[in-house]
C-alpha cells in the first residue's frame, strides 16, 4: 500500500526535518515542499502494521508540529 505523511514544521526546520524523516527505515523518500505542508514523506508497505510506529517516530523529531497520514486507495 502505498502511504503519504503530510508534515507541518517549525519555520527554519523543513529541511532538518525531511532529512531526518529520509532516515526512518521504511520511508521511501521525504522531500521539503511548498504549499500547505512542508515535508512529504511517500512510504510504500506490504501490510497497516507498521505504520503506527513509524508516524510515531516522525511525530517525535524536533521541528516537526503535525502530521496528517493520507493511505492510497485503489484497485487493481
Amino acid at each position: 500500500m502505498d502511504v503519504f505523511i503530510l508534515i507541518n514544521a517549525e519555520p527554519g526546520k523543513v529541511f532538518e526535518v525531511a532529512d531526518a524523516i529520509a532516515k526512518i527505515e521504511g520511508v521511501g523518500v521525504a522531500r521539503a515542499v511548498a504549499g500547505q505542508y512542508d515535508v512529504i514523506a511517500y512510504l510504500t508497505l506490504d501490510d497497516m502494521s507498521r505504520l503506527a510506529s513509524i508516524i510515531e517516530r516522525v511525530q517525535k523529531i524536533q521541528g516537526v508540529r503535525r502530521t496528517q497520514t493520507s493511505v492510497s486507495l485503489y484497485r487493481e
